[in-house]
């Protein structure tokens, strides 16, 4: 049998294999963040805000919004544990200055709609037409062209995503839950949650990101990734738990980036990604994790359960080949129409990856004589795999419940994706690499840890570091 590397030579299009050294070591000199020697000015509770905010949120206090906020360049706003922000309508935030969301495990923050007769309709089976995950019902936390910092740690942010309008549409004019795009600029997610969004939960247009020990839950209505990296955005997408997005989890594109600018390239690892791409509209994208146009980085320890497709190393536009590595990655499912697609096609997902034999299941012995890079495989050669590796959560939809569809498993609620002690992903994981580091490592003003790749796959690792919800 033809080994991997033969086979990729033989695809016409493309001349040269990965697993090369970094492209370009992108560690910038950055100065840590300094707070001023005099605490930021308290911002009272007792109106509506809106308008220019400077100064501090304070701890435990619930503060109602009723117009548009904008944090100016050279301002900024920090938010301090407990604090619960509700939204009165479609506003939002536009971050010129910085912004930091410090909340803690045991007092997080809260970004909400705040409507009496919200409810959430996590229903197996809902119709998600009316489901207000998807309504947009405010507009998100929209970072500026030169916005230096935005920070949040253990916030919960949901219902975001509605279209932007006055002031923070000259911030931003796309409207997501998060967004940030300054290539020069820090972005931290660790330790947070997001529920609901029309599309991307959060897009970075480049940036130095660290998005670590995150939950996102329902995300883009018929389109959108957990995270939407593009335009130079360079760091790392670890330890998350990805839930019934409608395309990626993670997806990484150079797509848009300025001259000048160093390309984007992540190091995604340790990701637990399930059910995801079931609510995109356009056929044969999405499912798990994406390496779009120019893009490079790594994809190792990730555990894949019932996506639409197995990692996708796109060829049209093609990825960074030659500056991507991959393997070591867990991939689980209950039917012929998903372990079909454990290695995505080139026919019908215009993907070239290459099967690992580090991956669980290893799909190498299983090629047909004759197979050539993107050929998919015929139905007898994966069906022995429906069912089979189970990953074995503490309590998961492996199985699928009865009488649910693939679609329908779209969040956390009960379930528990933690490992059992005889889970197959246990020391499986491979740790020969560092994170990219590229964000200050700070209690507040930065990454407060940067999670080194684990033994066991996927973001809960047994001895209970990694993700903590």
């Amino acid at each position: 049998m033809k080994n991997i590397l033969s086979l990729f030579t033989s695809l016409a299009l493309v001349s040269t294999l990965f697993f090369a050294c970094n492209k370009v070591d992108h560690k910038d000199l950055f100065a840590p963040y300094v707070a001023p020697a005099k605490p930021f000015s308290p911002i009272s509770d007792s109106t509506c805000l809106s308008g220019t905010l400077n100064g501090t949120l304070l701890a435990g206090k619930t503060y109602y919004v009723c117009g548009n906020i904008i944090i100016n360049t050279g301002d900024t706003l920090i938010i301090q544990p407990g604090v619960t922000i509700k939204f009165q309508g479609n506003y939002g935030i536009g971050v010129k200055g910085s912004l930091f969301s410090l909340g803690t495990q045991a007092n997080p923050i809260w970004f909400t709609y705040d409507s009496a007769t919200l409810v959430k309709t996590d229903a197996i089976g809902a119709d998600v037409t009316k489901d207000p995950a998807f309504k947009g019902l405010w507009t998100g936390i929209i970072g500026g062209p030169a916005c230096p910092y935005m920070i949040f740690k253990w916030t919960h942010i949901e219902f975001g995503g509605g279209t932007p309008n006055g002031t923070v549409a000259q911030v931003g004019s796309s409207g997501y839950p998060l967004y940030f795009q300054n290539p020069a600029g820090i972005f931290v997610l660790e330790d947070s949650w997001i529920y609901g969004s029309v599309d991307d939960p959060l897009r970075t247009f480049g940036g130095k990101v660290a998005v670590l020990r995150t939950t996102f839950e329902k995300c883009g209505y018929t389109g959108g990734e957990a995270m939407n990296m593009k335009a130079g955005t360079i760091g790392d997408f670890a330890y998350n738990l990805c839930v019934g997005m409608a395309t990626n989890g993670p997806k990484l594109s150079n797509s848009g980036v300025a001259v000048g600018v160093p390309g984007s390239e992540v190091r995604m690892y340790n990701n637990t990604i399930i059910n995801c791409g079931y609510r995109r509209s356009s056929a044969g994208r999405g499912g798990s994790i994406d390496f779009e146009q120019n893009a490079a980085g790594m994809a190792y320890n990730n555990l894949i359960v019932n996506c639409k497709f197995g990692p996708r190393i796109v060829q049209n536009p093609i990825a960074d080949t030659a500056h991507i590595q991959y393997g070591y990655n867990f991939q689980y499912g209950d039917s012929l129409s998903v372990v079909k697609y454990f290695i995505p096609t080139l026919k019908l997902s215009t993907a070239i990856t290459i099967p690992q034999p580090t991956d669980i299941p290893n799909m190498v012995p299983l090629l047909p004589t004759g197979w050539q890079l993107g050929d998919s495989l015929p139905n007898a050669i994966v069906a022995p795999l429906i069912g089979a590796n189970n990953p074995m959560f503490i309590n998961g939809p492996v199985p699928l419940p009865a009488g649910a569809k693939l679609q329908d498993i779209a969040v956390v609620g009960n379930y528990n994706f933690r490992l059992q002690s005889g889970s197959p992903c246990l020391n499986k994981g491979f740790t020969g690499f560092t994170p990219k580091g590229d964000v200050p490592v700070d209690a507040k003003y930065g990454v407060t840890e940067l999670t080194p790749p684990g033994k066991d796959i996927g973001a809960y690792q047994y001895n209970g570091t990694g993700n903590q919800h």
